[in-house]
């Protein structure tokens, strides 16, 4: 499970976060690549957008559930 005190400063600010256990797999850039994206030169990824509709939701929840390690979070509102 995610940790919102271990989230990357990269993330946008919001409901989704990605934090320090992220392995790089790409799993949510691939599942969501409009609200995911990766750091290469640091090897994670990082929320870039905030879903704004039920399908973009839906989308975030997928790349949730797709992450090998439990990096991404849904608790964020910060």
């Amino acid at each position: 499970m995610a940790d919102k005190e271990a989230k990357w400063e990269q993330n946008l600010s919001g409901k989704y976060y990605v934090d320090d256990q992220c392995i790089a797999c790409d799993a949510c850039c691939v599942e969501a690549p409009a609200y995911f994206d990766m750091n290469d030169e640091d090897g994670h990824a990082f929320v870039k957008k905030q879903p704004d509709s039920a399908e973009a939701e839906e989308e975030c929840q997928n790349a949730l559930m797709a992450c090998p390690v439990g990096a991404i979070g849904d608790d964020g509102n910060e």
